[in-house]
């Protein structure tokens, strides 16, 4: 089979400059085996490459292809069970890691004053059976935009404007499926200052928006939300406007549902029904997205 050893190389010495700056902080050990021959930056980058380079999504076959074309690269690899429990004790070490990796970015038609809203859920099981994996992430929720009863979490993202690219992604956040998407970040949106923020509907309340922008700078644009008790007449008058609004704030947000749509293309991310405890869950989400933007930089 043949593999890019230059990405392989390039990539190793990526992660172990980035472990030695900040991630080791994130797993240190407090134990005699605080130095294990195999260490955290050849796992790390087994995982990383396997999903970018021969797009392996399952721990047992990113294992499978490294024991049977990687061995010469790691001869010190551990049985599968091993490499799986060392994966899930790294699951703190994800979210710095794409803090890492978005330093990195090609930052080229970013707009700072723009950041664009959205969520999408990440399914352990159908919501017609009884999700047992993961509670203290997961719950039953349901999706609108696929009509979908689940069982899961639900990914928050917040990203930068960029015309004619997918966005650069600047927050990620994990709830529980139930969990309203405006509650999800309302205590991220304080922290975005002057900018203007796009989002769907859910984002939407008069309230939040006006001291938000009064007190911080952050303008949040939604499409246009019936009011209730409003006239028939009323609402014939404002239509055409709002119908323009609405698609022009629509327009502006589809970038990041692209985004999403892209994770889920290179990654696999949505489907998490192989997920068994709670940090599987999270090195399942965070170890997706800091794969997917690896493609970016290599």
């Amino acid at each position: 089979m043949k593999m890019d050893v230059f990405k392989l190389i390039a990539l190793y010495y990526y992660i172990c400059e980035c472990y030695d700056k900040e991630l080791r902080w994130h797993c240190e050990r407090f134990s005699n085996n605080n130095s294990p021959d195999f260490t955290d930056e050849e796992l790390l980058t087994i995982y990383i490459f396997s999903m970018i380079e021969e797009e392996k999504y399952k721990v047992k076959s990113i294992h499978n292809y490294a024991l049977k074309y990687l061995h010469d690269w790691f001869p010190l690899l551990p049985s599968y069970q091993t490499f799986n429990d060392r994966l899930n004790r790294l699951s703190s070490v994800f979210p710095p890691l794409i803090a890492c990796l978005l330093k990195d970015v090609d930052s080229l038609g970013v707009r700072f004053d723009i950041s664009l809203l959205d969520s999408m859920p990440i399914i352990t099981c159908s919501g017609k059976r009884s999700g047992k994996v993961a509670s203290h992430l997961t719950d039953k929720g349901y999706c609108s935009t696929k009509k979908l009863h689940y069982y899961g979490a639900k990914l928050h993202g917040i990203a930068f404007y960029r015309k004619g690219k997918l966005p650069l992604p600047e927050y990620f956040c994990l709830t529980k499926s139930s969990e309203h998407d405006l509650n999800a970040v309302r205590e991220i949106l304080p922290r975005l200052k002057d900018r203007a923020v796009i989002g769907d509907k859910a984002y939407s309340k008069k309230d939040l928006t006006k001291s938000l922008e009064k007190e911080h700078g952050v303008c949040i644009y939604t499409p246009v939300k019936l009011v209730k008790g409003e006239t028939i007449q009323t609402r014939q008058f404002k239509h055409a406007a709002n119908k323009l609004f609405s698609t022009a704030v629509s327009r502006l947000r589809q970038p990041i549902e692209s985004l999403f749509n892209w994770l889920i293309e290179k990654t696999d991310i949505q489907r998490a029904s192989k997920v068994r405890s709670n940090n599987g869950l999270i090195v399942h989400v965070f170890g997706r997205i800091a794969a997917a933007i690896s493609i970016w930089i290599f």
